[in-house]
């Protein structure tokens, strides 16, 4: 396959499918048979970035750089990015690049007008965790479905958390923080919820108990600090800076790492809510976003039905939104068919094929390309860093040709900022007041304490009463049953029969005296 002057030849017509008419984002040149071709660029339609794309390959093959040298370009053209920086290594997109001579090799390589540039950004955590304007969702944001996703709960217990979460709806159990969710499950295996329990059908106590434990485990984990107020509003990454260009939103992820499905699954949330805030707009000149999800795997592995069906709807139908979602990860086979079927944009660095599963893979990458004129099982083995694959929609949004492309240098920073200039731009920020400092108010738990407080009050005082009542009682069944105390000597004296005899008597002639002396009788005198 050597290169051809004839326009009918491979290299031309791999070209030709690639020359478009509106703003478009230079990737790369052309490959073909081993020789680097710039004459002949490989692009992206700038329209076409709303139709979502996949890069993928294997540690090391460039997948940073190409989101970096992406993203540049979208903010050079007006349109926010959203980066998932997993290792910590994306923030030099705030700053111009260094040039040196691998760069400049580069640049001369694809025909690369390189200028060391640095790009308007924002750094952002989950829930303050590292460095980072503070990203939090409340729990009734996150929902049932999400939440189940990362307590790792089974089909059955997923649904019996959605009827948990319609309880709390039903009795204006705000749920802002984990807490809140605690004390609602804790309340329901209660002794004064178990009837609340059975009312609400179909959730067991032992199916609540499990959740109530997953969701203790979790809080162990540090979790609480990615829920709560203030609840970030996800269309602070729709900003464009004051020279015109897209703000680049950077979440910085090195700080939980240990935790893959927490930030995957979070990640999920921040696009359901821009999914749920945006309008219908149809097919626009231009993406309003474009949201890059790394190490995409995470988020589907161990996933319900109902989560995969509903990344699947999100990822669908947020197209008409605006809003352009790239799955950064190894393999292809990472994604589920459902979601790679509308990924239209592909970016597939080089592939290992060290083992039998990777050999496997390999094959099944090779099958989710349209025909080629490349051998793609050989070419995905052979390409080097910084060098891909790639297929994408054209304006008209059909599949363009096949296309082995050499990459071109970011213009940033290719490599992390260094802690002190990061954290002074967390703190420069218009955003960080309004969202560094958590906020407690009343919800779930208060209220839940609060009545339970009383209700404790009320039983404590009720069992108070009972216990005097019962003392009462006591003690008067102990006076009726006292044996009667032996009468005194004067006591047997006065109740004598000759001591009553004789005060008759002594009380009779008393008697007659008395009246005597009374009504004037006198004695007979003799």
């Amino acid at each position: 396959m050597s290169e051809s002057t004839d326009p009918a030849s491979p290299a031309d017509q791999i070209a030709a499918g690639y020359a478009f008419t509106g703003p478009a984002l230079e990737l790369g040149a052309l490959l073909w048979d081993g020789t680097c071709l710039p004459e002949r660029q490989i692009r992206i339609p700038l329209s076409m970035l709303n139709r979502h794309g996949l890069v993928a390959g294997a540690t090391g093959t460039g997948k940073t750089k190409t989101l970096q040298l992406i993203a540049e370009q979208l903010s050079a053209g007006g349109v926010p990015v959203f980066l998932a920086d997993i290792k910590g290594d994306v923030s030099g997109i705030s700053v111009p690049g260094t040039a040196n001579e691998k760069v400049g090799e580069r640049a001369k390589e694809v025909a690369q007008q390189w200028e060391a540039t640095g790009f308007p950004s924002e750094f952002y955590s989950l829930g303050g965790i590292g460095p980072g304007i503070p990203v939090r969702a409340t729990v009734t944001a996150f929902g049932p479905v999400l939440m189940s996703k990362v307590l790792q709960l089974n089909q059955t217990q997923e649904q019996s958390l959605g009827l948990i979460f319609h309880y709390a709806d039903a009795k204006g159990l705000e749920l802002i923080d984990l807490k809140d969710l605690r004390a609602v499950v804790a309340f329901l295996v209660s002794d004064q919820g178990k009837a609340e329990l059975k009312g609400i059908g179909g959730l067991s106590t032992v199916t609540a108990g499990v959740i109530l434990r997953s969701l203790t485990a979790f809080e162990q984990q540090g979790a609480s600090e990615f829920f709560g107020e203030p609840e970030f509003d996800t269309g602070e990454f729709l900003r464009t800076a004051a020279d015109g260009r897209g703000l680049v939103s950077v979440l910085e992820l090195p700080a939980v790492q240990d935790k893959p499905q927490l930030f995957s699954t979070f990640l999920m949330w921040l696009l359901a809510d821009l999914y749920g805030d945006l309008p219908e707009v149809g097919d626009l000149e231009r993406p309003k976003l474009v949201f890059f999800f790394d190490e995409a795997h995470l988020l589907f592995n161990g996933a319900s039905k109902a989560f995969l069906e509903s990344i699947t709807q999100t990822v669908r139908l947020i197209r008409s939104k605006g809003i352009g979602v790239f799955f950064v990860t190894q393999t292809p086979k990472d994604v589920p068919a459902d979601v790679l079927a509308q990924l239209g944009n592909r970016v597939q660095h080089a592939l290992r094929a060290f083992t039998p599963d990777d050999a496997k893979a390999l094959k099944a990458t090779v099958k989710t390309f349209p025909n080629s004129a490349y051998d793609l099982e050989e070419l995905l083995t052979q390409l080097g860093t910084g060098e891909a694959v790639i297929t994408v929609l054209s304006e008209k949004g059909a599949p363009t040709p096949v296309a082995a492309t050499r990459l071109r240098a970011p213009q940033s920073l290719m490599g992390p900022i260094d802690a002190a200039a990061l954290d002074a731009a967390v703190k420069s920020s218009l955003l960080y007041p309004r969202y560094a400092e958590p906020v407690d108010r009343e919800s779930a738990y208060e209220k839940i304490s609060a009545e339970q407080a009383a209700a404790e009050a009320a039983a404590e005082a009720a069992a108070a009463g009972a216990e005097a009542e019962k003392q009462a009682k006591e003690a008067a069944k102990a006076a009726r049953s006292a044996p009667k105390p032996d009468p005194s000597l004067a006591q047997q004296v006065v109740g004598s029969g000759l001591f009553r005899s004789l005060a008759r008597s002594i009380g009779t002639q008393v008697g007659r005296e008395i009246s005597r002396s009374l009504f004037g009788t006198a004695k007979r005198r003799r």
